[in-house]
């Protein structure tokens, strides 16, 4: 069997701004990884999982990252060519007992956000939360506390989205994830994007998946 074979891609310039070198999540990141490293390997989950090597996107040419002290975990934006993002150095520090996992977990889902499609700003944002915890579930960076869950919304977001996605992803084909990114790529966001990826509405889909949810739920007997 021949070796795979990488493909070869134009990377983005990273930056990196930290606002506290002394403080105890600065220690931590720099102890538990190589910042050029952990976004180059962010960057290639992101064309690996939302991609082909045709369709790479190839707008962004910097990619800075700010680590400094605030509330909440993180947080991209910027231009169509130059993103920030934001990340918490009290958040890094709450999760030192797995620090270097939820650092580089982190980072695939933001760097996703720099990378992917949004309908023309009209994609729904559980969607937009869910595609990037779908690279980052699918990167092998999951958080313990994650799990497949149904309830009444399919776009709650985050990882309840996300292993919506994934279920998609094994139901329909691999690439089905990267087909609905495309589909928003040029035109407003439409729920049609899940029919034209799978054949199904989304709606459809979500009751498809609640009930294969609940089938494996363990049930309650009567004593």
């Amino acid at each position: 069997m021949p070796p795979t074979v990488t493909p070869h891609y134009t990377l983005p310039k990273f930056n990196i701004r930290v606002e506290d070198l002394s403080h105890p999540g600065a220690v931590l990141f720099f102890d538990n990884v190589q910042p050029a490293l952990a976004l180059k390997d962010a960057v290639l989950a992101s064309f690996t999982h939302l991609y082909t090597p045709k369709t790479v996107p190839t707008h962004v040419k910097l990619i800075t990252l700010v680590l400094r002290s605030m509330d909440g975990v993180a947080y991209t934006f910027g231009s169509h060519t130059d993103k920030e993002i934001h990340f918490s150095l009290d958040y890094i520090k709450a999760s030192e007992h797995r620090a270097r996992d939820e650092i580089l977990g982190v980072l695939v889902h933001e760097v996703v956000h720099c990378f992917q499609y949004n309908g023309k700003d009209q994609c729904p944002g559980g969607l937009i939360e869910g595609i990037a915890d779908f690279v980052r579930l699918h990167a092998g960076y999951a958080p313990p506390h994650w799990q497949a869950a149904g309830g009444d919304r399919w776009d709650a977001g985050y990882d309840r989205t996300a292993y919506f996605l994934d279920w998609i992803e094994k139901h329909n084909g691999e690439g089905t994830v990267q087909k609905i990114n495309q589909l928003m790529k040029d035109r407003k966001y439409t729920e049609y994007v899940f029919i034209e990826a799978t054949g199904h509405g989304v709606d459809k889909l979500w009751k498809m998946y609640c009930a294969l949810l609940d089938k494996k739920s363990p049930k309650l007997t009567p004593n």
